[in-house]
């Protein structure tokens, strides 16, 4: 739902989204009385049923998706099938499945896969197609990408020359949470470069305050938020094309990029003057969860906390997400402001068939159509996709996530540990992070990571 629904890392974030409680500002949401009337409207719209039905006659054909988006998060996703089946007849059979990231490959390999399968990282899709049963997306599909996000969606699931998944919702993490009320009340103000990130982080210093809280606590993926932080100054301190290279192994983890990366990253992280606002100390970071890392912005003890566009869902019920609101995000800068990196995620809907029907399907969900039916049916999706009209999602902090994806200033890179090797990405990578949080050095950090990577 947040663009990486079934990612070990973040799956006890989007645990109770729907269920959260959130109040997002009935002036963006429509009022809260309207959402059933809403949903249904959005569901049951007509559209142009052409792009489709050229596919052939579909009435009867049923088309099943695989996911790990489950209950409650799998309505908005069956409610907006209801156009492409009213089109063309078909009928579209969805399985949610917490265990999807395991059991999509063991389908796989033994010949049973499903129809279609949303995928939420792209190492994951180059798993996929080398078992040897996914198959390239249809000719309509790609030319919906080619017309409907930038071209570094493609590049992802394009392996060896050939296209194989659309992306399908995303996120954005680089965003910092704030409090407008504190931001109001003390004269602060959004920074737009990184230079005044770091001012108003000196300036919340000299008022007494701690202005950074964090945590990086998350069971056996403890240490994630600090791939991410990384990942985020890796695209300020360089550049994206140097990014691309360090992903993908092209230049050394360990090189003097990541090294000023990384350094950048405990000039705020391993700053005493700056951390752990309401939490402790330096080392307090590696004990405290990720989904609690946050929360001390709302009694005041901390001021800024760097997390993904999914943490919204974190707050306790009756928190109001909002400009106005209790608490709200900024896009954490570049290094100016002309330019503007925009690290996330996001999902891919890779097949298994090649049937009429199963292409037609591919095709509406690589739409504006079916992006725009998505958002006036969901709160907390958002999509990278041109066509989508910003005013259709429904709650503040998506317009913010919408917006930024969309601007034209944008580069977006998607999560680099997502693409690397598991033993890096997955392992490495997180224990090396959760290491130097509680002491290690850079140097000797990402040497061990630079080690782990396969020969």
């Amino acid at each position: 739902m947040f663009g990486q629904p079934t990612s070990p890392r973040i799956r006890a974030a989007l645990a109770g989204t729907l269920s959260a409680g959130l109040v997002f500002g009935l002036a963006a949401c429509g009022g809260g009385s309207d959402d059933d009337s809403a949903s249904t409207d959005a569901s049951a719209s007509a559209i142009d049923c052409a792009p489709y039905t050229k596919f052939g006659d579909l009435k009867g054909k049923t088309v099943t998706i695989y996911t790990g988006i489950v209950t409650p998060e799998d309505t908005p996703h069956i409610e907006s099938y209801k156009p492409f089946e009213n089109c063309t007849g078909a009928t579209i059979k969805y399985e949610g499945d917490k265990s999807f990231e395991t059991q999509i490959l063991v389908r796989a390999r033994a010949g049973n896969p499903p129809d279609l399968a949303i995928v939420p990282q792209p190492g994951l899709v180059k798993q996929l197609v080398a078992t040897g049963k996914a198959v390239a997306a249809p000719a309509d599909t790609a030319a919906n990408v080619d017309k409907n996000w930038d071209k570094a969606w493609k590049a992802y699931t394009t392996i060896d020359g050939k296209f194989y998944g659309a992306p399908l919702g995303a996120s954005v993490k680089s965003l910092v949470w704030y409090s407008p009320s504190e931001f109001k009340d003390s004269g602060y103000t959004v920074p737009t470069t990184l230079d005044e990130l770091k001012a108003l982080s000196d300036k919340m210093v000299a008022d007494k305050k701690k202005p950074w809280c964090a945590g990086i606590g998350s069971g056996d993926a403890t240490g994630w938020p600090v791939t991410d932080w990384m990942e985020d100054f890796m695209l300020r301190t360089s550049d994206p094309e140097t990014y691309d290279k360090w992903v993908s192994h092209e230049i050394p983890f360990n090189g003097p990029e990541a090294t000023a990366a990384l350094d950048a990253v405990g000039g705020y992280l391993k700053n005493d003057q700056y951390v752990n606002g309401g939490l402790g100390d330096v080392k307090s970071i590696a004990t405290t969860t990720f989904q609690d890392a946050g929360l001390p912005i709302l009694d005041g003890t901390c001021s800024l906390h760097r997390q993904a566009s999914f943490y919204a869902a974190n707050f306790p019920k009756g928190t109001k997400v909002a400009e106005d609101g209790d608490v709200f995000a900024f896009y954490l800068p570049g290094k100016d402001a002309a330019t503007k990196p925009v690290l996330g995620a996001g999902e891919f809907v890779v097949a298994f068939a090649d049937r009429p029907e199963v292409q037609a399907f591919q095709t509406y969900l690589s739409s504006d159509v079916w992006a725009n039916t998505k958002a006036k049916l969901s709160s907390g999706w958002v999509s990278a996709n041109k066509g989508l009209d910003p005013n259709n999602l429904t709650n503040p902090i998506d317009k913010l996530a919408g917006t930024i994806l969309l601007d034209p200033k944008a580069t977006f890179r998607f999560d680099g540990s997502d693409q690397m090797p598991a033993a890096v990405g997955s392992d490495a990578f997180w224990k090396q992070s959760t290491q130097w949080i509680t002491g290690q050095d850079t140097a000797t950090t990402l040497n061990n990571i630079e080690k782990a990577w396969p020969k």
